[in-house]
């Protein structure tokens, strides 16, 4: 009964994501047109020298790398998420969730879900006319193992980038207004997680620290694990280590909701 109720959610988000497929359409393809400033600039940055290493990275290798974080941002990304947890409880209207058999976490990520479903299906024909434009850029595709691990990893990326969010936007239960929080955070979160160059080209204290936090695995990791960047021993202890922080800020994400609805007063709405 309980798994009907969420199917009919993720049904109904579904339709209504999909109503509105010509929107995803163009907004997918504009996304796409920064792509051609990032290889003339990393083309510049390489002086075309294709044998150039900056990070382990040569010159295809960086432009595949920057083509796969689009696809990790696919997963990982919840535009927002965080900011519309913050508004209901600011105004009151979270208490819609209380007044009804409904968990809010579990009605929001089966929401996002068809959210994602949407917007993978609408965006496919861009993003596979980008990747064939810039199929010689990827000097190989990955083996069946490589490519299960690259998938997990992306499922699991999706997961830490919603209760990620979702922890972020709780804090409006102590805090009147999150929006400048809100903000820091993205713009840390865009350097950090390796949207825009390779975690790898910092220096090394840096990149070990990095390594040590979530925020790798909803741009960095997957990308690099489809590269074939980390293998072996490596990889599954990065799938682990991705794991454990997709279940802690699951966790995380309970206990906040738990003792914030201890302070929330309903107000509003």
């Amino acid at each position: 009964m309980r798994f009907r109720k969420y199917y009919k959610i993720f049904r109904v988000a579904l339709i209504e994501r999909l109503t509105y497929r010509s929107d995803f359409l163009l907004t997918s393809g504009l996304r796409l047109l920064p792509m051609v400033t990032t290889i003339l600039l990393w083309s510049a940055v390489y002086g075309l020298d294709y044998d150039k290493e900056i990070g382990n990275f040569r010159l295809t290798e960086m432009i595949a790398y920057l083509l796969l974080v689009h696809i990790s941002r696919m997963f990982s990304s919840m535009p927002g998420l965080a900011a519309g947890i913050a508004i209901d409880i600011r105004e009151g209207t979270l208490k819609k969730y209380l007044l009804q058999p409904i968990d809010m976490l579990g009605y929001l990520i089966t929401y996002r879900v068809a959210h994602k479903i949407a917007y993978i299906v609408t965006s496919f024909l861009p993003y596979a006319v980008l990747f064939f434009l810039c199929r010689d850029y990827f000097e190989r595709f990955p083996d069946a193992q490589t490519l299960a691990a690259y998938v997990v990893s992306l499922l699991l990326a999706y997961v830490i980038g919603f209760y990620f969010e979702a922890c972020i936007g709780m804090i409006g239960f102590w805090m009147l207004e999150v929006t400048s929080l809100l903000y820091i955070v993205n713009t840390l979160n865009f350097f950090i997680s390796g949207q825009m160059f390779p975690i790898d080209l910092l220096p090394r204290p840096a990149v070990r620290v990095l390594k040590l936090m979530p925020f790798q695995y909803m741009a960095y990791f997957p990308a690099a694990v489809f590269l074939g960047k980390i293998r072996g021993e490596a990889l599954w202890q990065g799938l682990l280590a991705e794991a454990a922080w997709a279940l802690g800020l699951f966790l995380l994400a309970r206990t906040l909701f738990h003792f914030g609805l201890r302070r929330y007063s309903a107000y509003g709405g």
